[in-house]
Order: C-alpha cells, then structure tokens, then sequence
C-alpha cells in the first residue's frame, strides 16, 4: 500500500501553560510556512481547573483563523470531547500527569482518522506531555519533544536525572542548602544550590519533572525554543553527549500580543507615547507573578525614591486581590509619581518591550520574557518567583552577564508557607537594581543591543535558527521512510 503523498506532524502542547503553549503552537505554525509539502494538526486541550484567561483568549483567536481553508495548519480542540472531573484533584503537577493520561484515547482516535488520508510522520510534544509519546509508538511514527525553556536549563534536569537514577542523590535534599555548588555540563559556571530550580527541590515536584526528563531521552530529537548565539556552551555541551537526542534551536519565537487593542492598553500606549527614549522601567513578573500587599508597597517605595520613570503591571496576591492599587498602595506613592508612572493590570508584554520609550524590565525571568527582552534590546534586573526562574536569573546575570541583579535567591510563598519578613526585598535593595538597570551606555546593555540584533538575524534564512528548522524537516522526513 503507497504511503500518501502529504505529510502530517501531529502536535501536543501541555493544556494549560500559557508560556508553552505559545511558544509551541507559534513554533508549528513556522514549521507550516517553511516546508510546503508539510502540515501540522494540534491538539488543544484545555484544563478548565488551573486555567488562564490570556490562553483562553488566545486558543479561541487559534480556532477562528484555522477556519481559513488556505491554512496547513489545523486546530483540534479536544476539550469538547472529554469529561473529565479534575475537582479530586489539587496538586498541579499531579493534576496535569492525571490529565493527559485520560486524553491518550482521544488523541488515539483522531490520528487514527487522520491516517485514513495522510502519512502521519511524527508527534511533536510538550515537556510534560512525554506520556503521549506510548500514542506515537502505538502508530510507529516517531516522537520529538517540544522544550519551551533554555538548553541549559534541560541540561541540568539530565545531569539530575542521571544523578538520581545512577547514583541515588535526591535533589530535594537541597531545597534549604545555601552552600553547595554543582558542577553541570551545560554551565560554565558552577551553579548554587540556591539557584535550583524550585520545582526540582520540592517533593511534590521533583520525581514527575525527573521523570519527564528521563522520558525525554527516548525521543527522536528535541526542538528547543533558544538560539545558537544565546546559548552556545550549553548547545555544545549537549550535543557531544551521546545519550541525549539531537537538539533543534529554532529560536526566538516572539509573538506580539492581538489584544493590544484593548482601551486599558491603548491608554498605556497613549502614555508611553509622551515618555522620552528608552527612559521608562517596566515592571512585570508574568501571568502567576503577584505578590503580597507587603512587598507591593517596599516596590512601590522603591519606584518612589529612584526618581525613575515607570511603567508597572501589577498583580496583587489572591486570595485577597484587588482591582484598584489605590485601595492597597499609600496615596503619596501616587501623589509623588503622577508625572513620571503609572501603575496598571495586564497589558501586552512584548508590545510593551517593543515600545522605544522602554529602557529597562524588571522581570521574573520566565524563558519567554527573557527571549522577548534579548530580540527587543531591553536589559533586566532579575527577580525570580517561580519554577525555574531561579535558574533563569543565575544563567542571564553570572552565566552571560546579560542582567542586572535585584534577587537571585528570593524566597517565594509561591510552593511554600513563608512570612513577609522570609520573602519580601526590601525597597532600598529593589531601588538599586532599578539605578543600576537604567544606566545608559552600561557594558550590559552594550551586550544585550549587541545580541538582540544576532537573535533576529537567527531567523532569517541562513541564519542560526533558520537552518535547524530546515535540518529539523529533512530529518523528521527521513525519519518515516
């Protein structure tokens, strides 16, 4: 029986982070429009319990375009299908590795329709998705692993990995260790304890992401959303280990946000239109970055005294959340700094960043605001939060000497019970990672200009990226003949 003519990768993202979600679903439609003979159908599952209103906004934008018939790319959404109850459930991470389980039969059922008229040639996964890749082996079609993070950040799960299943050591042993220092393949630098990531020292968290990390060596390759010119060591030390899958940098995968024709926005816009160049910081620690009404105000008093412009997205802790800043923020603060900031909810992170007004970012290092920072020429102050942020901020500051340091090792309430006085920075220590951030013609921001302008040449034909999405194809159709 002849194998049909058109070719078909079938993507997974995980079903309910928006910072992978993105990245992958962007990545696939690139794919799309590089290689002619090739479409990709993705699979949109959505976790109703733990879900976010900017995906939901973005996953419906994702279903309205695919109705164009000239698309090659399509957009399943499978959350119509189940029923699944995740009520009985509370852990995240375990609710997630629950959850992808109970849509193996779904996932089974469409490609086995989509094999009635295409040649099926691969499944492109999320990291936390790997147990989708028994699907894959089901079908006998290849398995690629979609890496939302940095390359050296998947370097170090491997060398954990291995630790923990060669040697016995249980990372978790070093969730309050301020001493011990790691020697890993795909750092320079040795990394502190406090530096780990937070889901790798936490019980809960650890054994699924090892487990996850150890699935992932059995894929056919890995696609990883960094480039060469970013992370060149950690690249190179990853592709000269045997036991791990080929890497495919097709980074930086940027995506301007569509709801920035919102009036909130507009007004920011309007706002940011009046402000001199590259004067204004802006302050944003992603869609799970909030704090407590404590570290709210030492911020607040840190904008205050620095005599900085400031542009600040914030988000106020729940369960006691509130809309108006005014109602938790000290009248003075706004009194003194109506001329020079304003304070905001939500807006469009990399239209923000893209306006030329913008000059600094105080961020909580998430891998896509990081990317987003480097193609806009924006330097960071870092200021961890969650996952592996921590990791994020110790590899941008000491690692690549591409950011300014607010805290490398702050403490958060995010996985953990800890009081305002064990979490919160202090106003005088945030003021001067502000002072130090916006200082014109500093080697950093010389640095991050410099890289900026090899991020975008990455994407071009000949460039970096450009390339590995080419060798990614020719290898994915070699791989099914």
């Amino acid at each position: 029986m002849n194998k049909p003519d058109n070719k078909e990768l079938i993507f997974i993202p995980l079903p309910s982070g928006i910072g992978n979600v993105i990245p992958m679903v962007e990545t696939a439609k690139t794919l799309a429009n590089h290689h002619r003979s090739l479409s990709i159908t993705v699979l949109i599952t959505t976790l109703t319990s733990i879900s976010v209103p900017e995906l939901a906004a973005y996953t419906e934008n994702l279903f309205a375009a695919a109705s164009e018939p000239s698309q090659r790319i399509k957009f399943i959404d499978l959350s119509k299908q189940d029923g699944y109850d995740s009520s009985a459930e509370t852990d995240p991470g375990m609710l997630e590795s629950l959850f992808i389980e109970t849509q193996k039969p779904l996932v089974r059922s469409v490609v086995a329709e989509l094999t009635r008229s295409t040649q099926v040639v691969g499944f492109v996964v999320d990291m936390f998705c790997t147990a989708m890749m028994d699907v894959a082996d089901e079908f006998g079609v290849p398995s690629y692993v979609y890496y939302a993070s940095g390359a050296a950040y998947l370097g170090l799960l491997f060398h954990f990995q291995a630790l923990r299943d060669e040697n016995g050591v249980d990372p978790t042993d070093f969730a309050n260790d301020s001493v011990t220092e790691f020697s890993v393949p795909s750092f320079l630098q040795s990394v502190p304890a406090t530096s780990l990531p937070e889901v790798l020292v936490l019980k809960d968290w650890a054994p699924l992401l090892l487990d996850h990390t150890k699935r992932t060596r059995e894929a056919k390759g890995i696609i990883v959303n960094s480039f060469t010119e970013l992370e060149s060591h950690a690249l190179k030390a990853l592709s000269t280990d045997s036991k791990i899958p080929p890497f495919y940098p097709v980074g930086p995968v940027i995506r301007f946000s569509s709801l920035c024709g919102t009036t909130e926005f507009a007004d920011v816009s309007k706002w940011l239109d009046a402000q001199p160049l590259s004067s204004v910081v802006f302050l944003c620690f992603g869609s799970m970055g909030s704090f407590r009404e404590a570290q709210l105000k030492e911020i607040a008093c840190a904008l205050d005294h620095s005599g900085v412009r400031f542009l600040w997205s914030l988000r106020k802790s729940p369960p006691d959340t509130c809309s108006n800043p005014r109602d938790f923020l000290p009248s003075e603060f706004f009194d003194r700094t109506v001329e020079r900031g304003k304070v905001t909810g939500w807006v469009p992170q990399p239209n923000v960043l893209a306006h030329p007004a913008i000059g600094g970012f105080v961020s909580h290092c998430g891998w896509n605001s990081i990317l987003e920072s480097i193609w806009f020429g924006v330097p960071v102050a870092t200021w961890p939060v969650y996952s592996e942020q921590h990791l994020n901020a110790f590899q941008l500051v000491k690692e690549l000497g591409l950011a300014v340091e607010i805290k490398l090792d702050y403490k958060s309430y995010f996985y953990r019970e800890l009081s305002d006085e064990e979490c919160v920075v202090r106003g005088e220590v945030i003021e001067g990672g502000i002072r130090c951030l916006m200082e014109q013609g500093s080697e950093i921001r010389k640095r991050v200009k410099d890289l900026s302008e090899k991020s975008k040449m990455a994407i071009l034909k000949g460039g970096s990226s450009y390339s590995f999405m080419d060798r990614f194809i020719n290898d994915v159709i070699e791989n099914c003949t």
